[in-house]
This record gives C-alpha cells, sequence and structure tokens, in this order.
C-alpha cells in the first residue's frame, strides 16, 4: 500500500507559532502564498491588519509576499448601524471642504475689516464712515477686501534690487561721489555671486506684516512730517510716499555695503605653529619615535 504523505505542518508567519504548539487556535490561509507563508493565525492576522489599516476598517490590504488583496468580510447590520455608518462617512468626506469654506470666510472677513479699517486710518474716521454708508454695499464687499491684496502685492515690488544692479552696473562713472560714499567708482578685487550677499530673501511673514502695518506708518509720518497738510488723506499719501523714500535709499545703500564687504572679501593662510617652519616639530617626532 502507498504510504499517505502528511500535510506539512503549519507555521504562523507572524508569531512564528506551530500547530502543535497551539492547536486550539483558528488557523487561515488568506493569500496564494506556498509554504511557510501560508498559514497565519486568525487572531495574528486581525492585530496585523488593525496596524495596516490605522484605523480606516474598510481599507483594502494585501499580502506583502504575493500581492494578494485579503477577502475580508463583516458580519450583517441593522438598518440603523448602516445609516449612522454612512452618516459617518458623508461627514468625513464633507468635512475637509467645510474647513477649507471656513478658512476662506474667515480670510475674507478678515481682509473686509482690515480694508474698512484702513479706509477710516487713511482719509479720517468720520469721514471713512461717511464714505462707506454711502457707497454701494456690493462695492464694499468687493473693494475692501482688495486693500491688503494690493498692499500685500505692492510690498512684493522689489524696486530697490533693480536700483541696487544700476549702482554696480554704472559704479564707474559716478566717481564724483566716491568721496561721500565709499568704494563709489572703485574697481573691486571680485564680483561676488549674485544673491550671496543680499541677506534679504523674500519672506512671506515679513511681506505680509510690512503690507498691513504700512497704512499706520503712512499715517504716523504724514502727522509727523506734514502737519500744515489739512486733508488727511493728502497727508498719509506724503508720509506713505516719504516712508518709501527714506527706506528704500538705507536699503540700496545697506545692499552696496554689503555687496563692497563680500567684493573685498579675503582669505588668510593658516597660521603654522612655531617651530613649524624649520622643521623642529619634525625632528621631536623623529626622537620620539626612536625613544
Amino acid at each position: 500500500m502507498a504510504s499517505v504523505e502528511e500535510p506539512p505542518e503549519k507555521h504562523c508567519w507572524v508569531c512564528f507559532a506551530t500547530e502543535k504548539e497551539d492547536r486550539a487556535a483558528e488557523w487561515v490561509s488568506p493569500c496564494r502564498c506556498k509554504g511557510c507563508t501560508k498559514w497565519i493565525h486568525q487572531s495574528c492576522l486581525q492585530r496585523w491588519l488593525d496596524e495596516k489599516q490605522k484605523g480606516n476598517s474598510g481599507g483594502a490590504v494585501s499580502c506583502p509576499q504575493c500581492g494578494t488583496e485579503y477577502r475580508i468580510v463583516f458580519p450583517k447590520i441593522g438598518p440603523l448601524v448602516y445609516f449612522l455608518q454612512q452618516v459617518d462617512r458623508v461627514l468625513s468626506r464633507a468635512s475637509p471642504f467645510a474647513a477649507a469654506g471656513v478658512v476662506v470666510g474667515t480670510v475674507y472677513w478678515s481682509a473686509v475689516t482690515y480694508g474698512a479699517v484702513t479706509v477710516m486710518q487713511v482719509v479720517g474716521h468720520k469721514k471713512g464712515l461717511d464714505v462707506m454708508e454711502r457707497a454701494d454695499p456690493l462695492f464694499l464687499l468687493m473693494g475692501l477686501p482688495t486693500i491688503p491684496v494690493m498692499l500685500v502685492l505692492g510690498k512684493m515690488i522689489r524696486w530697490e534690487d533693480y536700483v541696487v544692479r544700476l549702482w554696480q552696473r554704472h559704479s564707474s562713472k559716478l566717481q564724483i561721489f566716491s568721496g561721500l560714499l565709499p568704494g563709489m567708482g572703485h574697481p573691486q578685487p571680485r564680483i561676488p555671486v549674485e544673491g550671496g550677499y543680499g541677506g534679504d530673501h523674500l519672506s512671506v511673514s515679513r511681506t505680509l506684516c510690512g503690507a498691513l502695518i504700512f497704512p499706520s506708518i503712512a499715517n504716523l509720518l504724514g502727522r509727523l512730517l506734514f502737519r500744515r497738510v489739512t486733508p488727511n488723506l493728502q497727508r498719509t499719501i506724503l508720509g506713505g510716499i516719504a516712508f518709501v523714500v527714506i527706506k528704500g535709499v538705507l536699503k540700496v545703500y545697506f545692499k552696496q555695503q554689503q555687496y563692497l564687504i563680500q567684493a573685498n572679501r579675503h582669505i588668510l593662510n593658516y597660521p603654522e605653529p612655531e617651530g613649524r617652519a624649520d622643521g623642529t616639530f619634525e625632528d621631536d617626532n623623529e626622537n620620539s619615535g626612536n625613544e
């Protein structure tokens, strides 16, 4: 009689336990794998699925060896549980869009409020309120949010960099100003790499803060420098122009000085210790090696 071959012993590829070690355990072969990776404890597979799904019980999971997608079935649920499950799925999918809407609405109404405050600050409190009360509400809802947007866009215009490049390009022709501005008109040892000396990279936070605080600074400088100008609007405009000019001149001068510092950079020789040049250290090393 032909001998009947016994089936190979089952091994769990998660906990490495055998069938003999735990005969009461439930085994499952969920994929096309053969050999030692064919069988796995039902409990071990359940824990492994929990780790892979990370709370998403409906997510598909495949075998890491053969790539077969596991067939997962759930017990039948009642109509109330099914309804609650569908509601939970709808809320999970809609919540990102709702959150985005809340953020956009918050930013929009913040821009409207900022625009209204800026109008009252520039033209005056009473006159600003009177202008906004007489204006069309739709115009206000569309126009006021553009005020911070235009301020940010204006802040992003870096006209000082263009002036600095013109300055550096035609500095040889401006020797007449060499006494007033050090380094003007003199040839430089080297030309630094563009951008390696500026130190003023476009920063979102710096641009946003500078743009939003600009009307307050313009109003303050207008009150300090142009007190005799009666209309508040003209005084604020003059203060803004003065601030832009003063800030631009200082920034151009600062960038040019940074350029000169980098152009005249020099690398020193490595300072050798005393006695290295005449070979004293070499003789000491040889003597210590002989000892």
